[in-house]
């Protein structure tokens, strides 16, 4: 699942008018880089959520064909936050276990290294698997501990989520479909339990949130390309 329903207010103007997902850097919108990424790992259906004009996003993807994998989209209207949106999309979702990542984030990440934690959820005791990554200057505390793979609770180094994470359906089993329900308080519950996971991604990750770190993002990936 491609969560794509913000509104990106602190991304106005630009997203007065085009959702933030398919704000373009490098010549391709944003979540285009994640749907090449998620089918270059073996995916084949994505649910992408959506309200802030989210028919622009229909629009702009279709059915996904064009891009070798098949899309179906869960119409908010209003955003939901990130849990609900999750929960109101479950229908759509073919398994207990799946993957989710932010469509506002730009991040090199090998999404076939969820293969291993994807498995052991389906298996079992855990409920989340959480990818973080170095905090970045917007976010110095960080938001998790992370202690040999396993997600705890405490005052030690935190690392900033990155937007990217594998979770069981029954993580959602008490959130309500079309109503807002964030997501911290379910992964705090989850930690809380000894059922969330994490690892630790090194390579490059920008949460795209102001039109500066848009820009700056755009230039590098021109200039390498």
């Amino acid at each position: 699942m491609i969560l794509a329903a913000g509104r990106g207010e602190r991304m106005r103007p630009l997203t007065d008018h085009t959702p933030k997902p398919l704000l373009q850097v490098g010549d391709k919108p944003l979540i285009v880089w994640h749907i090449e990424r998620l089918r270059a790992a073996g995916y084949s259906h994505i649910v992408i959520n959506h309200a802030h004009l989210g028919q622009q996003i229909e629009d702009a993807l279709g059915s996904g064909t064009a891009l070798g994998v098949a899309i179906d989209y869960s119409r908010e209207g209003t955003a939901l936050e990130t849990a609900g949106g999750i929960a109101t999309a479950l229908p759509l979702i073919d398994s207990d276990v799946f993957t989710v990542v932010n469509g506002d984030i730009y991040c090199e990440f090998d999404f076939a290294r969820l293969a291993e934690p994807l498995a052991r959820l389906a298996a079992g005791h855990d409920r989340a698997h959480l990818v973080l990554v170095d905090n970045p200057p917007h976010n110095a505390q960080g938001d998790f501990v992370l202690d040999a793979g396993r997600l705890t609770a405490g005052d030690a180094p935190r690392l900033t989520f990155s937007g990217i994470g594998v979770y069981h359906r029954a993580l959602f089993a008490a959130t309500p479909a079309h109503e807002k329900a964030p997501l911290a308080p379910l992964l705090r519950a989850a930690i809380a339990d000894n059922r969330a996971s994490g690892e630790h991604f090194v390579g490059r990750w920008v949460d795209v949130g102001t039109p500066e770190r848009l820009q700056h993002l755009d230039e590098s990936l021109r200039n390498h390309a």
